[in-house]
């Protein structure tokens, strides 16, 4: 199956000598799954040719906020929609979840509560998995058609569907401890001390990121039929 990454930012150039870029997470973190991954670096204002262009879509994170002004949101946001029209599999990660969301008609905002970083758990209902967040921005109004698929005390809609399609969720599931170490030491400045310290005291905690792939990967896969 053919996936293309939409790629909205870039990992912190320190840590991409070791962990590589957020691309390079995504083909990791799905290793195994018969993916073939095609890199557009939509925040470089790279796109694709069409929406059908490839058989699913992943959207990366991003520092960058969904509701800034960059030449390159509104193109994006199009191709979301499009995507959405025809139909192919789509997963949103942080960024991607807030954008998609945004497109589609919802609302996302700095959050007045402060930042997520690090491990944190999310009620699935059929369980609760723990992935690492890096976050303030949240969608704080969910777009037409969207159901909300987990829980977290922090964030009030951490993971959502819209229709059989699309997928899409705040936390990292393709952050390892060695990327939350990079964030921590290189983008974590204007993060609370108390919340960093956390963030690393956490980071010997086992994650649910192979969970949290296998998941993503059978939706990709269902939405493709």
């Amino acid at each position: 199956m053919r996936i293309g990454i939409l790629q909205t930012g870039h990992a912190p150039d320190a840590i991409r000598p070791e962990s590589g870029d957020y691309d390079d997470m995504f083909a990791r973190l799905f290793a195994g799954e018969g993916f073939e991954f095609t890199t557009y670096n939509v925040v470089d204002d790279e796109f694709p040719s069409a929406p059908d262009a490839q058989d699913g879509w992943i959207v990366t994170g991003s520092r960058h906020g969904a509701y800034e002004d960059h030449p390159w949101i509104a193109p994006l946001e199009g191709l979301i929609r499009k995507i959405a029209a025809t139909r192919h599999p789509m997963l949103g990660i942080c960024f991607g979840h807030q954008i998609i969301a945004q497109a589609l008609g919802g609302t996302v905002e700095k959050f007045s509560g402060g930042w997520a970083v690090g491990r944190a758990a999310y009620d699935f209902g059929d369980a609760t998995l723990h992935l690492n967040a890096w976050h303030q921005d949240q969608v704080v109004e969910l777009p037409p058609g969207a159901t909300v698929i987990a829980e977290n005390d922090f964030c009030r809609y951490p993971a959502m569907v819209i229709g059989k399609t699309i997928l899409t969720v705040q936390p990292h599931p393709e952050f390892d401890r060695k990327v939350v170490e990079g964030l921590i030491a290189h983008r974590s400045k204007t993060v609370p001390r108390d919340l960093v310290d956390k963030a690393r005291n956490d980071l010997g905690e086992p994650t649910d990121n192979a969970d949290m792939a296998a998941r993503m990967a059978a939706f990709l896969k269902k939405g493709a039929k």
